[in-house]
């Protein structure tokens, strides 16, 4: 499979602390790349990751809470620091288009890049190409809010014993592919003859939301996701009043809507121990689970034979 990783730039919530930056998160998917969320001190944590900001394609902002938002001055004008040649996508919630604006126009600087507004109306498809379909997803916090989640379409995998079998090598692998049919030895063999049905990749992303439909909808049968847990159990009254999530809420999204691996991140700076977050969400949630520290790379799960078997 290509390359398909997240880089956690940050993982503090409202207050950064000695350990943890404020949100920001890279997903590399293939050749395309999607920085999300990023809060003050992004920028040079791009640095330490090793992130360029020529792996940027699309900016994507949940909402406009300064720890999901204030990096943005910093990742715009680099964009253009470093002459990235190809057009980026921003896309955020459009109620708060003022505070975008405000944002990318922070301070005076040589506007080179190209950077494409697309402001989120409502729930839907926001953004197609190689990768798959985008789709923003409304999330419930206290301002309007929008979840990610990625959609890889469905496709085909070649089975090397069938094309073997038909003496089909070299070359007319790639033309039965683009045609979708070959004719070999005075036959006509199909694509489906030869292939299998590959299920395509999810990714989902939800920061600042208390459990809602849409949460559900972004986390259904995700390979990957990546969501808040700003608090714990013990304080889930807090999290209801400020709509956030807890470990366990968020294990609970995760193990119902049949994740693979859940990383979780936004952590309230009340806690010290990172451990109390894993101990309470794998009571609950089986699959891979990632506690994220900064500077932290997860890949996205490859597929597995069972992926192929049951799908």
């Amino acid at each position: 499979m290509a390359n398909r990783e997240l880089v956690v730039l940050g993982t503090a919530s409202q207050a950064p602390t000695r350990t943890r930056n404020h949100n920001g998160y890279l997903l590399r998917w293939d050749g395309t790349g999607f920085l999300f969320d990023p809060g003050e001190g992004t920028q040079r944590q791009m640095i330490h990751a090793r992130v360029s900001a020529h792996d940027i394609d699309h900016l994507c902002l949940t909402h406009f809470h300064g720890d999901h938002c204030l990096g943005v001055p910093g990742v715009v004008q680099r964009l253009s620091l470093d002459r990235v040649p190809h057009p980026v996508q921003a896309h955020f919630p459009a109620a708060g288009q003022r505070f975008f604006q405000r944002l990318r126009y922070a301070t005076a600087f040589e506007e080179v890049a190209e950077l494409r507004e697309r402001p989120i109306k409502r729930s839907g498809p926001i953004a197609t190409g190689p990768f798959g379909t985008l789709h923003a997803v409304e999330l419930d916090h206290r301002i309007e809010t929008f979840g990610y989640r990625l959609v890889e379409p469905d496709g085909r995998r070649l089975l090397p014993d069938r094309l073997a079998a038909l003496g089909i090598s070299g070359p007319d692998v790639g033309r039965l592919q683009r045609e979708g049919a070959l004719r070999v030895n005075g036959r006509l063999v199909t694509v489906s003859e030869v292939s299998e049905h590959r299920p395509g990749q999810r990714f989902g992303f939800a920061m600042d939301t208390r459990l809602c439909d849409g949460l559900f909808a972004i986390a259904e049968g995700a390979d990957l996701l990546v969501v808040e847990s700003t608090f714990l159990e013990e304080d889930a009254r807090l999290a209801d009043e400020y709509r956030h999530l807890t470990a366990a809420q968020a294990a609970r999204v995760a193990a119902e809507s049949g994740v693979r691996c859940l990383v979780l991140t936004h952590f309230s700076q009340r806690y010290t121990d990172p451990r109390r977050f894993h101990d309470e969400a794998a009571a609950i949630f089986s699959g891979q689970l990632v506690v994220a520290a900064d500077l932290t790379v997860v890949p996205v799960p490859p597929r597995t034979e069972n992926d192929y078997r049951y799908h």
